[in-house]
Parts: structure tokens; sequence; C-alpha cells
């Protein structure tokens, strides 16, 4: 589980980069709450951006982006909706779901990927 850890979070800090390289302002890597974690908060423009990171190897088990299931974008809504009132952003500001998609070498971002999923739903 460490080492799956560890490669992980190695993906996470080239995602972090590619970022950066593209404008945003990562503010957080790995926030952790009881609802869920989410990879990285980052500012792009007006935008507080929730983004979770997904890597395969190769496409034999699928492509990475459709590793983020409807349950797992749930879970990163719940986190993201509890960041957002710990920080007291609960009003005026404009939230966005990003994916990034790692295929062996190849980074793609996905602006918008996932619309908010409240609770219930």
């Amino acid at each position: 589980m460490e080492n799956l850890r560890k490669k992980g979070g190695a993906y996470e800090s080239r995602a972090a980069e590619y970022l950066t390289a593209q404008g945003y302002q990562i503010i957080e890597h790995n926030f952790h709450c009881r609802m869920g974690e989410i990879d990285l908060i980052a500012r792009d423009g007006t935008y507080l951006v929730f983004v979770e990171v997904k890597y395969r190897a190769t496409a034999a088990k699928g492509m990475p982006a459709e590793a983020v299931s409807y349950s797992k974008q749930r879970k990163i809504c719940a986190a993201a909706a509890y960041y957002l009132m710990k920080h007291g952003y609960m009003e005026n500001v404009s939230v966005r779901f990003d994916v990034i998609a790692i295929l062996g070498e190849d980074i793609s971002l996905i602006q918008n990927a996932f619309p908010y999923i409240g609770y219930g739903r």
C-alpha cells in the first residue's frame, strides 16, 4: 500500500507541475476529511478547482478518466463541500471539478469533468 501511495504521490506532483504550467495556482495537495479525499485544490482565474488525478500505464483496463466513477464523484463533491465550509467559501465562489488523466507519459486535462453532485442524488 505504501508503494502505491508513493507512486500516486509522484503522479499528483507531476499533475501539479502540469497545472502550474497551465496557469493554475496550487493551493493544497491531498486534502483529507471524513467525506473523502481531493488530490489537488487550485485556483484557475476566478475558479476554485478541485482536481482528481488518475493514472494508467496503458489503456488495457480502460482510460484513466473512466476510473472517476459516479461514486467517486460524489465523494469528491462531499469533500469539496466540507473544504468550502471549513475555509469560509460558502458564498460567492465559482467552483469546478477537473480531472487530470495520465496515460503512460501523456497528460490530459479535462476541465469541468463533472458537475457538483449534492446529497440525495
